[in-house]
């Protein structure tokens, strides 16, 4: 279990894994344990993520925050006044920018906490998660639960390749597997069937 430093300066920290491994939980915990600390704190998520809410983040337990959506990572630099602790969901979704204004954050200060998918559905580094993972003095990597074996989950599998890098779903499309089942998975892909 990740205990927060007892310091006033800056510092990034990462949640990072598969879909459906609690990153977006341990995010809203951590966040929680600053509001009961009466840190002023501040969430903010990408506007595109709306798959539960438009506003909130939300885990897939259900427990959620109220945040901030906005366009780009810049952005997030006009909403933080005072703000001691800010949170930031689905990092991988953000444009290149972000990895600059967390940096920025942190050396204002501040405490940064951000979440977001390490790889994409073809097991590959997402998006800007790298450059954050890379300047983060905390990283914590969350794993799932194999849907086919059982065993731990560190790939996010997708059922269909076609969509692109980015497209959002739930359990409808995706599923957290292991090294072993994704790489099966993606053979019977390739060999035109379902699995």
């Amino acid at each position: 279990m990740f205990i927060e430093p007892k310091n006033n300066k800056g510092w990034i920290e990462v949640v990072c894994g598969s879909m459906f491994s609690g990153k977006t939980e341990e995010l809203i915990r951590r966040v929680k344990r600053a509001k009961i600390a009466n840190l002023k704190i501040r969430i903010f998520k990408p506007k595109m993520e709306t798959r539960y809410d438009k506003v909130k983040v939300v885990s897939h337990d259900d427990n959620y925050l109220d945040s901030f959506p906005v366009d780009n990572a810049d952005e997030i630099l006009r909403w933080i006044d005072d703000t001691e602790v800010i949170g930031i969901d689905e990092a991988q979704f953000f444009d290149q920018g972000l990895p600059a204004v967390v940096d920025k954050l942190a050396n204002m200060g501040k405490r940064v906490i951000i979440a977001g998918l390490d790889m994409d559905y073809l097991g590959k580094p997402f998006g800007v998660m790298p450059d954050l993972i890379a300047m983060a003095e905390y990283v914590t990597k969350v794993h799932a639960i194999c849907m086919h074996c059982g065993d731990v989950a560190q790939y996010s599998y997708r059922f269909t390749k076609s969509g692109g890098q980015v497209q959002l779903g739930e359990r409808d499309k995706y599923e957290p597997r292991c090294r072993t089942c994704f790489t099966k998975g993606m053979a019977s892909q390739q060999a035109g069937k379902r699995r």
